[in-house]
Parts: C-alpha cells; structure tokens; sequence
C-alpha cells in the first residue's frame, strides 16, 4: 500500500513539475515558421524559383508540407504504423498505456504506448528527447503532460502536419519532403500504399537494414488493405531495400545554379529561407536554351562550354544569368560568367572611345592597314589581321566596325599601354598586370577579364560612358547615376559605330547574324588560337554578352565570333526586343554632324571610302580626309592632332649607355617618328624638328615628346642614359 501511494506521489510531482514547462510549449505558428529547410530557395524577381541549393551539411530537411500536399496513403500508413486511435485521444493514449501494462513502463520499453502527439512533444522539447536510445520515466511523464498540452492548442491536422515535417527518418533525412525526394524521388503528395508503408516503417526504425524495413512496411500495407496477400512480401522487401539505395535528392536543381552560389556568397549567416533576385526566369530559361541549342550545333567543332548574362541598363540588375552549358560541358561547375579569360577583340571600342575623347582620332581619321613593326623592349612586335588580309588605308570607323588589328594597335601607340590600362580599370575590368606588361598587344585583348566586368563596361557605353557596378538583388529606390569615366560624346560616336551595319561590311558582309531589325550597337571577338569566342553589345534598354569556348582552355576548330557567339546575342536580343523596339540614343551636347568625302588617293587611284555623313566632337570637324603624295606615310588633310603620329625609334623604356672611350659630342642618340607633327621635345623644351632628330645625350631619365602645331603631345617615351657623359643641358 506504501509503495503503490509512493508510485503516485511520485507521478504527481512530475506532472506538476512539467506542467509549467508544458504550458509554455511554442503554438504551431510558431513551430512552422521556425522550421528551417536544409536548402535555400533562390527566386527571381516574381517569386518564382530558379534554383534550389542546399545551405546546411549536417542535416537534410525539404521544405514544410502542409497536410493536404502529403499523399492520403501516407497519412493512413502512419496512423495505422504509430497510433491507431490518433483522432480518439486527446494526446495520451490511455487504452495503449493500460495494454503496455507496468512492466512495459518500468523496463522503458514504452514506444508501443506513445502516440504521435507525445512523440512531437519530444521532437519539440529537448529535454523530452530519446538519450542512449530510450526516454526515462519523467521524459514519459513530462511527454504525456506536454501531449495533453497540445492537443488543447493545436486541431489534430496540425499535430499530423507538424509531425510529418520534424520527425526523422533515416539518416540524415528529416521529414517527409527530404525522404520522399530522396528514396522515391518524387513529391510526398505522389506516395503510393507500398510507399508510404515503407515510409511509416522507418518511422519505427530509422536505422534499420532494408530487409526488416520492408517486412514492417508488409504489416503495414496488410493493416491498410484487408487485400494485401502475405505471399506479396517478397516483392515490398526487395522495393525496401532498392529504395534505401537511393539519393535522388540532389543538393542543387534548377535553371541558375552560378548564380544561386555568387548570391548565397554575398549572404551572411543565418541563411534565409528563400533569396529574391533580378533575375527574370523566362529570360533565364531561354537564354539558357539558346546557348544549349547553338552549342549542339557547333558540337563537331570542339566547342562544350559557353555564358551568357544580360544587363538592365539603367538599374544595373542582372536579368540572365548562364554560368555554362549544364551537361553539354565536361566542367559544368565551372562559371563561365566570372571566369577570367582573353576578350580578344572586344576591347578596341573602349581604345577607340579613348582616342576620339583625346582628340587624337576622329571616326574619319584615315588609319593605315598594313604590315607593321613595332619596336618595344621585348622585342619587335607584328600585328595581324584576324584574316590575315590588310585593307590598307581605312578610316577609323571601318577600322573598328571591320574589327582590324593593325589600326588598333597603331591608335594603341598613340594612346600609351599605360593610359588605355587606366581607361580599363576604371570600366571596371580588373586586369591583373599593368599596361607596360600588355604593352600593344592589350588592344587585342591580351589581358584576362571576366563577362561580366566586360559587359558591365560595354554597359557603361550605353549608359553615355557612365560606369556603374550591378546588382543581384532588388534594390529599393532608384539607383543614383555612376561617374562618367568615358567622354559622352566618344561613347556615343563609338556606339553609332558598333551600330553601322556598313562600317562592319568590309569583315562580315552587310547582313550578317549581328545585324538587327532595331537599333543595337555591338562586337564579337576571338581570342589567340580560338580559345575564346565573345559577342556583347547593347540595345536602348539592355547589355547582352554571350562567351563560347571550353573551359579547359582548348581551341574551337573554325569558330568566328560571326558563327560562335553573335547567334546566341541575336537570339536574346530579339527575345528582350519582340514587344518593345530600341530607339538611337539621344545626341550629346558637344557634338556636330557633317558630310565628309575622301578625294581620289594618288597612291592608290581611288578614293579610299565613299562620302558619307559623319559625327565629331565639336572643334574637330572637317568635310575632306585625304592621303599625301606619298600614300603611306600621313594622312593630308587632317589636323596634326588627328594624325597617327607615334615615335617609333628608340622604344618606350629604352636604357643607353655612354661609352668613356667614345668623345661625348660624338654619342648622339638618333630619333626617329612617323606621321604628321612639328617638333621634337625632350623632357618639355624643343629639340628638334621633323621626322627624325638626332640629341647629344646626357645622364638622367628624360622624357621625348613630339607636338602639333597647337603644342598638343601626340606621342611620348621615356628613356634612361647611363655612364659618363655631358652632364649639363646642351
């Protein structure tokens, strides 16, 4: 008698201890929005997802069900499997704990007694958890209490509810929406009977192997279907066991999966359940549509990999995306949007804009398309054309249109390595080394950049030479304007030429896949060997820039920006164009529009281009563009300050040495120019005149200028003498 009024003493002090903890116990509202899935779900600016991710290694949870997304074979498994009279008890099943008798209790053999809402008690509370495999007596008290506690506050479809989604099954697995997608790679609301028998099983027993899981799921099924014959075991024990094999839950699925990284980077922990982009998903899916289709059909000519990202030109969001080619590509990881790689010919706009705002150029400047050689440190350095042709004398329009090296680098000269490096940096390309390490070579594109700083930049052309960064994720308010790090006017001069179906004819015909039936502005470009294969260019509203290659860095097989890149740009661009057109920028302040006409050349017996109406910046204008007597040397006509003056002997950074055997006044240094210009300045006092000069060195570093007849610097170099010498200036 003293024992058993013991036994309930004992029972009452631990009801009334947990009775307080029990009704301080989270309401399901606040259960499910603390719920954390193991993924993050990364949206686009409607809220529609583009790709799923997994954020956390050490548990794997889908997202919370609600009740009606699980299928009903499965909520009749579980009831049947874990507690047959879940909708007659408020919480504690009295009739199963009077079954499990005393002995049951005090062995701790009590799972046969604890219903569903007594175990999602002890999922709520850990204090109320299993330890070393079973729950002591006060837990089994503390869950009964807890149990009654809920089932006053929550209706019984939220215990289902809730229990389904925290319980764990096998694993990692933790909840319904992880296991379903994982063992039977579907959704939970596609459960069949054999299924969600398999499913109620593990429930039991978690960890168990397939061979016990699927005779438990066999009682379950035969609990369910009075139909179920016993001799159909065999057939669920084997469906168990290949089930239990499975992983068809992959850690990352969707149409962006470059991009869900690049954000998640940005994010600080705690991760968020869902990220909200820029991005536009149909845009992305038929972006990424366009890249796989055109890649298949370049498929015989060694071309796997290639990107595609579309800017919003005013706002600066990322509207696409497309980091590779999926499972086209032998390295679908790789994120071809960011990867830094040669842009080949697609630098030249941004040197052309340069030399126009310098005044040093206009767009009917007459550049020489010919065999060169440019001395420099390392040597003498020859430029060819992509096609290996020279077009001769071309003005700068044609010369950038047509996409021609010799001319780029000749403008290169005039500019300085230095300098267009400057220009670069500040449109936001990151080039590793400085100009002198490019040297002429940077205006083909020697340098390694990524699409996106390169897009970004042609942005920037389209924005009036304003550079601004982007954006991944809205932003609230309108984004201020970014400096204007290229002249507006040369931006738009360029621009117009990008534009110029005819000034591009001369290399890929008049109707080529770059043209488009609205105004747009753009370049391909094809790095050394045909490693890299670029087209971007820009429209009224958007900046589109599509890269094609193999990451691996191996050469395409005849692949010209023309048949590689430029059909996956005109595709998007007419995607973002097929309900609204793109309208000409508007012209600058500072800008003038006038005829101009290139008379009969004598060395050639032609006029070198057909007239035509041309655009400058105001001061710089001219209507005749013509070459000298000697066809080959200048360009008759111009100002000084347009024409491609450049010293050419001794090269940049030239270090001489006097010899002390020699007499001082004997040791002169030869100089040597071409193009146009009036006199010769060393270290800002004039020297000479002509287009060759001689100097009576002395030691120091010193600068050598050449000027127009303004006083304008068209061209410099800097050079070092060493050893004894006259050492006062002559």
């Amino acid at each position: 008698m003293r024992m058993a009024l013991a036994r309930c003493a004992l029972g009452l002090w631990i009801a009334g201890s947990l009775t307080g903890a029990a009704l301080a116990a989270p309401g399901y509202s606040d259960v499910k929005a603390a719920y954390r899935a193991s993924d993050v779900q990364v949206l686009d600016r409607d809220g529609v997802l583009l790709q799923r991710i997994r954020a956390d290694d050490t548990v794997r949870r889908g997202q919370w069900l609600a009740l009606a997304d699980v299928s009903p074979a499965l909520r009749t498994a579980l009831v049947f499997s874990e507690d047959k009279r879940f909708y007659e008890h408020s919480g504690v099943d009295w009739r199963g704990v009077s079954a499990a008798a005393w002995a049951n209790l005090w062995s701790h053999k009590t799972r046969g007694a604890s219903t569903i809402t007594m175990q999602l008690a002890g999922l709520l509370d850990e204090d109320l958890r299993r330890s070393a495999g079973s729950r002591s007596v006060i837990q089994k008290v503390g869950q009964a209490v807890s149990a009654e506690m809920l089932e006053r506050s929550w209706r019984k479809d939220q215990i289902l509810e809730a229990y389904l989604n925290l319980v764990p099954f096998r694993g990692e697995l933790v909840g319904i929406d992880a296991l379903s997608r994982t063992l039977f790679g579907k959704a939970a609301s596609g459960l069949d009977n054999r299924e969600a028998a398999v499913a109620a099983a593990l429930v039991r027993a978690p960890n168990a192997p397939g061979v016990q899981v699927g005779q438990r799921a066999c009682t379950v099924l035969q609990a369910m279907d009075v139909a179920f014959k016993p001799m159909d075991c065999d057939g669920v024990v084997f469906f168990a066991q290949a089930a239990l094999q499975r992983r068809e839950f992959v850690a990352s699925e969707g149409i962006a999966p470059h991009l869900a990284r690049q954000v998640m980077r940005q994010r600080s922990a705690p991760m968020p359940q869902a990220i909200r982009t820029t991005l536009h998903a149909p845009l992305q899916r038929m972006a990424l549509q366009s890249l796989n289709q055109q890649l298949r059909e370049l498929r015989g000519r060694h071309v796997e990999d290639g990107a595609v990202v579309v800017l919003d030109n005013a706002s600066g969001e990322v509207l696409a995306w497309v980091g590779s080619s999926g499972v086209l590509s032998a390295a679908a990881e790789v994120d071809g949007v960011v990867a830094l790689r040669q842009p080949g010919s697609t630098l030249k706009p941004f040197l052309y804009a340069q030399a126009i705002a310098q005044r040093r150029i206009t767009a009917a400047s007459l550049l020489d398309d010919s065999g060169a050689q440019i001395q420099t440190s390392g040597g003498l350095y020859i430029p060819q054309n992509y096609d290996h042709h020279f077009k001769g004398w071309v003005s700068a329009r044609t010369a950038l249109g047509a996409s021609l090296n010799v001319p780029a680098v000749r403008t290169l000269v005039m500019v300085s390595p230095d300098a267009f490096h400057q220009q670069l940096t500040a449109l936001g390309l990151s080039l590793r080394e400085s100009g002198d390490y490019y040297g002429y070579s940077l205006a083909l594109g020697s340098a390694d950049v990524s699409l996106l700083q390169l897009t970004n930049a042609y942005r920037a052309l389209a924005n009036r030479g304003c550079f601004s960064p982007i954006t991944l994720v809205p932003e609230s308010g309108r984004r201020a304007p970014g400096p204007c790090v290229v002249d507006p006017r040369a931006a738009f001069i360029v621009g117009d030429i990008l534009a110029d179906s005819n000034a591009r004819a001369r290399t890929f015909g008049s109707d080529s896949v770059l043209a488009t039936r609205f105004w747009s502005a753009v370049k391909t470009g094809t790095s050394k060997d045909m490693r890299d294969n670029w087209a971007i260019g820009y429209s009224e509203r958007y900046t589109v820039g599509v890269w094609v290659g193999n990451a691996s860095g191996a050469p395409m097989w005849d692949v010209s920006g023309t048949s590689g890149a430029a059909p996956i740009w005109a595709s998007v661009m007419r995607y973002v164009h097929r309900a609204t057109p793109s309208r000409a920028p508007p012209v600058p302040a500072g800008l003038v529009r006038q005829a101009v006409s290139f008379p009969l050349a004598p060395s050639v017996g032609a006029a070198t281009e057909a007239a035509r109406m041309e655009w400058f910046i105001q001061g710089t204008e001219q209507s005749q563009f013509a070459l000298s007597q000697g066809g080959d040397r200048g360009t008759a006509g111009q100002p000084a300050s347009m024409t491609a003056a450049r010293i050419t002997s001794p090269a940049d950074g030239s270090i001489i040495a006097l010899d002390p055997d020699i007499p001082p006044d004997r040791q002169r240094l030869r100089f040597a120019a071409d193009g146009t210009f009036t006199r010769w300045l060393m270290d800002g006092k004039p020297f000479a005149k002509g287009a060759q000069a001689q100097w009576l060195p002395w030691p120091g570093r010193h600068v050598v200028q050449i000027v127009g007849a303004n006083g304008e610097v068209l061209h410099s170099i800097r050079l070092e003498v060493r050893g004894a010498g006259v050492v006062t200036q002559p």
